[in-house]
């Protein structure tokens, strides 16, 4: 039974763990598709905006974590399913702040540097020509981020994998082989005890 709950909550732990990792992959793809076209239009300079470096940095971190918690869920080792807490907590809080700072402060574009691609404009017009469409994403980002927590917790109490022992016969063939081999030389000790040296005489014989 604990063979299979474990196997269910990593099945789980991965399938929302994918989650992360697309986004990731969004990301890295829109970074490309901007450095591209940054470079076709201003060859002449080869430092590259804010944003870009941005989009680009977060898509890569989270496609890492992403396959970190990957490799955590698979091995169910406890430190690599810490260590992956603490970094899908540090993420929430990241999003958290972000929020807040939209949300609560009305100049918070001036908390961002001058974007000179103007894709950072482009960005903020898309959100709000879809919010809604936005908000379903980034609500499903968090409830994913919110569910690999719970269940790495989860993972993590159940402690490490020991269903390994029992799926071999050769611990038990160990364990049977000393007692069968006293039976064995018990049995040898009572069948030659009364035997009786047989002599060659002649004088039986005569």
């Amino acid at each position: 039974m604990g063979r299979i709950l474990r196997s269910c909550l990593q099945s789980m732990l991965k399938m929302v763990n994918s989650v992360g990792s697309c986004v990731g992959v969004v990301f890295i793809l829109y970074g490309l598709w901007m450095m591209s076209v940054w470079n076709r239009e201003f060859h002449y300079d080869p430092t590259l905006p804010w944003f870009i470096y941005t989009s680009l940095g977060l898509g890569v971190s989270l496609f890492l974590v992403a396959c970190f918690g990957h490799i955590a869920a698979e091995t169910s080792n406890g430190f690599c399913i810490s260590f992956y807490m603490v970094l899908i907590f540090l993420f929430v809080m990241l999003e958290a702040a972000t929020t807040a700072d939209v949300i609560l402060n009305k100049d918070w574009e001036e908390d961002f540097p001058d974007d000179t691609t103007g894709r950072f404009n482009e960005f903020k017009n898309f959100i709000r020509s879809n919010f809604e469409f936005c908000q379903s994403v980034c609500l499903t980002i968090v409830t994913a981020q919110g569910m690999s927590i719970f269940l790495a917790m989860i993972l993590k109490a159940l402690g490490p994998n020991s269903g390994s022992s029992y799926d071999s016969d050769d611990d038990f063939v160990n364990a049977r082989v000393p007692l069968l081999w006293n039976q064995v030389q018990q049995g040898a000790t009572y069948v030659c005890g009364p035997l009786v040296p047989y002599k060659n005489d002649s004088r039986n014989v005569r």
